[in-house]
């Protein structure tokens, strides 16, 4: 299976990261950190059952349920104080660790074969009301999902974030 698509996603990602200058999140939202945090706990689940569809287990399953905000703030604050990027620390800490979890699972998808790619996962996908999955899919189709609607929605929040956006909070 092909990587490439999955890969500018990411790129996109990445370089919204890198740009900074984010504000703080309105009430209840994510901040940057960890959006960053989420998406990297989420390459690792995607990665652990990719590893899984390739050993050829029977009982590879994705459940982004199971990280939850304490988590994503436990993340935050191990990999935000770590120097990143230009010996940045913070978001290009995080942007590090977002790299290397990305990398690892691009690496990963491009071992996947036709066959292999097909075979199904019990995936449990709910993320507001716009992206809601709790069956089994075809590991391709749920790569698919994450490239074209879960990475952009957090594309998109990460350019909420930014202050030209917020002019009313001045």
């Amino acid at each position: 299976m092909d990587s490439a698509g999955l890969r500018r996603a990411y790129d996109e990602v990445l370089a919204e990261v890198d740009a900074g200058g984010f504000e703080p999140p309105g009430g209840g939202e994510l901040s940057a950190e960890q959006i960053v945090a989420h998406l990297a706990a989420n390459d690792e689940l995607m990665s652990e059952a990719t590893e899984a569809v390739l050993a050829g287990s029977p009982f590879a399953y994705y459940d982004l349920e199971t990280v939850h905000r304490p988590q994503l703030d436990a993340l935050v604050a191990e990999y935000g104080g770590q120097t990143g990027l230009a010996g940045q620390t913070g978001l290009a800490g995080l942007a590090g660790m977002l790299r290397a979890t990305s990398q690892r699972l691009c690496v990963l998808v491009d071992r996947l074969g036709p066959a292999a790619a097909q075979t199904l996962v019990e995936t449990r996908l709910h993320e507001d009301v716009d992206l809601r999955v709790d069956e089994a899919l075809p590991w391709a189709r749920t790569l698919d999902l994450h490239t074209r609607v879960h990475l952009p929605k957090h594309l998109a929040q990460l350019r909420a974030l930014r202050p030209e956006l917020h002019a009313h909070r001045g």
